[in-house]
């Protein structure tokens, strides 16, 4: 397991927040939904949270949980929010497999288990970490 997966990884104890399929659809938009719940991929530049610069929080559009400061975001050029690191206990991780000879580490809320995006070791110091971030899943509070 790589090094940032250890420091990441949920419990494996289930989810503290955990919904029917028709509760999420209820309370997320079309896209919040295809994104947090059926690990869809926002199309990139589409989310308004690439160019947020404020300083506040970003939170699980899904459970409201705190996920990543201001201070850790950085302009990766993909088109996503990108994150250099979470804050502490907030997301968990684990190999996404869906593309034909590539592992992905999939990134999740550690409270809700709603998809977020996924993490690369080709970001910026301290950590070297880009957390790629799917702008819809998330909600940003200013502060």
């Amino acid at each position: 397991m790589p090094h940032f997966l250890a420091k990441a990884a949920g419990t494996g104890m289930g989810f503290e927040v955990t919904l029917s399929e028709a509760e999420w659809r209820a309370r997320l938009t079309p896209a919040q939904f295809d994104v947090l719940r059926k690990h869809s991929t926002e199309r990139a530049g589409s989310s308004p949270l690439d160019k947020e610069h404020r300083k506040g929080i970003y939170a699980c559009a899904g459970c409201d949980l705190p996920l990543f400061d201001s201070a850790a975001k950085f302009d990766s050029g993909t088109g996503w929010p990108s994150f250099t690191a979470p804050l502490d206990g907030a997301v968990g991780a684990s190999k996404d497999r869906t593309l034909l000879l590539f592992v992905r580490t999939e990134v999740h809320c550690r409270r809700c288990g709603g998809h977020l995006g996924h993490v690369f070791e080709d970001g910026p110091q301290p950590t070297g970490l880009r957390y790629c971030m799917n702008g819809v899943a998330l909600k940003f509070l200013p502060g």
